[in-house]
């Protein structure tokens, strides 16, 4: 057969198929034919974000939302739901709302001039008693008046004026920031042939600051490496709430996946969520709830084989694990020794023992970290390039996490890091003893969680609270947990006592404190409705200020 022939046959053929078509369709209205096609588009649309809701929130969850949707469709539903929720941040605020009672809403005709310090030092008498009472929250030992206190408050002051934004000025401020990146990124492995050679960073604001400005150089990164226009990554639901932060700011698809029986990330289970839309999965050393060690090197390994980054939080342990590590503690590779990890947080002000407000992100290289500046050319004003995500930045606090660490040296952090660690052994142990209480898995550092098969553990949380302590309320699994310091060493065993004293309260006389918050947290974790958790706390902090 030629090819004029099949041509022939197959507009035979066409014509064939069109006539009957056409015939077959003109029983139906020519507007019906029209809206058919959009309908389909709009059903394939719909099943397709039905399907991916279901997938993202899982099936009970969704089922839960929607039936919760649906009985507040209800009359009067909703305004009752509205009623009852602001009676709890009512009850939440109760306390602040009397305290903001004459506070200043406009400047004063006339300045107090230098009698401003007294009215300060009025103020910071109204404050509570936080010495060696607060988990975490300061980390240096002693008075405020000397020491160590004294050293980097001076510090801070001698460069409160200057700014590393102008390196040019302040050249003495930039030699800090670097010397203190440098010396910070030796103890994590930096030195070692593994990591490189190139690891490199900034000073931040804080561990949610490094962490967000982490997620976005990974981000792009993973778009200039890739090609990722719809990023994702994957955290265990015990890493820190500053991932949910950069997953809304950076418009990043977030999946929480659960922890193993050992309260450790899931390396399995963030494996099943790998897909070619990720760009970064997590680790924390320890994890801020119950002070374990996610499997870094594990984690490493699955990063390096899906060619994506991994980012390892470092805040907390970044100035105890390296020293735990060299007095003998059994502590697993956490570092850029590990292969995989591209990128670390690291608070100073906390065990590093800097003024608050400091911290640093390190990269592997500078490959990375070119993707956390910003630079900018069309601006009148004219050329500008930011590392971080602040501009002008407090160049005194800089200068006081650099006065930290000279001060201290490796012998000061060794010297603290034995004491805050047979401090929390200490802890640990007096609180086993108490058959009400159970610790939450097996701490590595300075954090212990408990929690009570017997008792309502926010109960026991109300009555320490009532002794003047403050410490962290957690879920899944309900529990309390104390992050260790230096303020602490001195008074394990009163913390122990009012312990065992506010179990036994709760034991013999079981039932709400009045003015406590034990209701609410039992509440909001018993509530199927997290969104509406997530009202109720956005509700609570609109009303702070």
């Amino acid at each position: 057969m030629d090819y004029s022939s099949s041509l022939s046959s197959l507009s035979f053929h066409f014509n064939s198929f069109r006539a009957s078509a056409n015939s077959f369709l003109s029983q139906y209205e020519p507007l019906l034919l029209l809206l058919a096609p959009l309908f389909s588009l709009f059903l394939a649309h719909s099943l397709r974000s039905f399907f991916n809701h279901i997938h993202e929130k899982g099936l009970k969850a969704s089922l839960l939302g929607f039936l919760m949707s649906s009985v507040k469709l209800l009359p009067g539903v909703q305004s009752y739901i509205d009623r009852e929720k602001q009676k709890v941040v009512d009850k939440m605020q109760s306390d602040g709302k009397s305290k903001r009672e004459g506070w200043k809403t406009e400047l004063p005709s006339t300045g107090l001039g230098t009698l401003v310090l007294e009215k300060m030092r009025e103020e910071k008498r109204k404050d509570v008693a936080w010495q060696g009472k607060c988990s975490g929250t300061v980390y240096i030992g002693g008075s405020e008046i000397d020491g160590h206190f004294s050293l980097i408050n001076e510090a801070c002051s001698m460069f409160a004026h200057t700014n590393p934004l102008h390196l040019d000025v302040f050249k003495s401020v930039a030699r800090f920031e670097a010397e203190v990146v440098a010396m910070t990124a030796a103890l994590l492995g930096s030195k070692e042939k593994s990591s490189g050679g190139q690891v490199c960073g900034n000073m931040t604001s804080g561990g949610t600051e490094s962490i967000l400005l982490a997620v976005k150089s990974s981000r792009d990164y993973m778009k200039s490496k890739k090609g990722i226009t719809r990023p994702e990554m994957i955290i265990p639901v015990s890493a820190h709430s500053a991932y949910d932060k950069a997953a809304q700011y950076f418009n990043i698809k977030l999946w929480r996946v659960p922890v193993d029986k050992d309260f450790k990330a899931d390396v399995k289970a963030i494996r099943r969520h790998i897909n070619k839309n990720t760009i970064l999965i997590v680790g924390s050393a320890p994890g801020f709830p119950h002070g374990i060690i996610d499997p870094i090197e594990e984690l490493g390994h699955l990063a390096s084989s899906f060619g994506i980054c991994l980012h390892v939080d470092l805040c907390l342990g970044g100035f105890v694990l390296p020293f735990a590590r060299e007095l003998g503690y059994p502590i697993p590779p956490f570092d850029f020794s590990v292969k995989g990890v591209s990128s670390i947080s690291v608070d100073v002000h906390k065990y590093g023992l800097a003024p608050k407000g400091t911290s640093i992100v390190l990269y592997r290289n500078h490959e990375i970290r070119k993707h956390q500046f910003v630079a900018v050319t069309e601006w009148t004003g004219g050329l500008y390039v930011s590392p971080t995500i602040a501009g002008s930045r407090p160049g005194g606090l800089i200068a006081g996490a650099w006065a930290a660490m000279i001060s201290l040296g490796k012998e000061g952090y060794l010297k603290n890091t034995k004491t805050i660690m047979e401090a929390t052994k200490r802890l640990q142990k007096g609180i086993e003893e108490i058959p009400e209480l159970y610790i939450v898995g097996r701490p590595d550092m300075t954090i212990v969680a408990f929690g009570s098969n017997v008792l309502d553990i926010f109960e026991v949380n109300d009555m320490m609270s009532s002794k003047g302590w403050h410490l962290n309320a957690l879920q899944r699994p309900n529990s309390i947990h104390i992050c260790v310091t230096l303020q602490h060493e001195p008074i394990v065993e009163d913390f122990l006592a009012d312990l065992k004293e506010s179990v036994n309260t709760v034991k013999e006389n079981p039932g709400p404190i009045s003015g406590g918050l034990a209701p609410i947290y039992g509440a909001a974790g018993k509530m199927p409705d997290r969104g509406m958790v997530q009202e109720l706390l956005v509700d609570y902090m609109d009303g702070t200020c």
